[in-house]
């Protein structure tokens, strides 16, 4: 049987990201059920974010607290992110955190948007027009239903 050989140019391991993604979510972990704390680390995570992230995540949480009051803002892996019963139906990922072209908004397994054998979880945004907030509001009160 062949043995494996590593690419010394390849890295091994967790990235940084990774790895400060790791020590944001043990932090949550800490701070679980602390509601008024969560909500605190929401608005810090979204003001710490450089432009264009802050204003579209900033936007994004009021536009997901306004269609649902009910939803518990709280960071999850160090992202803006809105639990139902404890559980994070959706989070937005700004596209500075991993150094990508775009930010996300993104929903989890929990998150009822279930339409046949295969739907979208992940939407990509990079302006919130009139049309996408329509459309973040209408994925979130189904999410929630």
């Amino acid at each position: 049987m062949p043995t494996r050989t590593t690419n010394p140019a390849k890295p091994t391991g967790f990235s940084d990201a990774e790895k400060a993604a790791a020590r944001e979510r043990v932090k949550e972990l800490k701070r679980a059920g602390d509601q008024e704390a969560e909500a605190r680390d929401v608005v810090q995570k979204l003001a710490e974010m450089p432009e264009p992230d802050r204003s579209l995540g900033e936007r994004i949480h009021a536009l997901v607290m306004g269609v649902s009051p009910a939803l518990a803002p709280k960071t999850y892996y160090g992202m803006p992110a809105y639990a139902k019963d404890g559980k994070v139906i959706c989070f937005f990922k700004p596209k500075s955190k991993f150094k990508v072209r775009y930010a996300t908004f993104e929903f989890n397994a929990d998150a009822k948007l279930d339409d046949g054998a295969m739907w979208p979880v992940s939407f990509a945004v990079t302006e919130l027009t009139p049309q996408t907030e329509a459309r973040i509001k209408e994925l979130v009160k189904k999410a929630i239903s």
